[in-house]
């Protein structure tokens, strides 16, 4: 069995595997959307859903190392802190846009990165993946 690697290796390679999946995400939906013409909603969905399979597995097998555990288990509270990511990027975003004069992408940015960086960050390595 491979070594579990220490919480700032995790961090860096959740991190990496973070722009990865972002990658897989927005390619995925311009490819749904610009190419193959599906809905933009849809194709959204379909980029969320890629990037979302695409971090969980290389968490599990890289960054965290947790494949000693039971696949669905993992599978089932990643799920759970993706929802609160989804929840806590949207209310973000709601709340820095309505109360600053930030504009919504740059508003987005800045929720992303922070709710990217310490909730899901410290979901996967002490909730999901410990």
């Amino acid at each position: 069995m491979r070594k579990k690697p220490n919480i700032f290796t995790s961090f860096i390679r959740y991190n990496t595997i973070a722009i990865i999946a972002t990658a897989f995400d927005f390619g995925s939906f311009m490819l749904f959307n610009d190419v193959l013409n599906f809905w933009y909603v849809l194709s959204s969905f379909l980029g969320s859903l890629i990037g979302g399979i695409t971090a969980f597995l290389l968490n599990r097998n890289w960054a965290f190392i947790a494949i000693d555990k039971k696949i669905k288990t993992q599978a089932i509270k990643y799920l759970m802190v993706w929802g609160g990511s989804i929840t806590l990027n949207t209310y973000g975003l709601y709340l820095l846009v309505e109360n600053s004069d930030l504009t919504e992408v740059i508003s987005k940015m800045i929720v992303a990165v922070f709710v990217g960086v310490v909730y899901n960050f410290l979901m996967a390595r002490f909730f999901v993946f410990k």
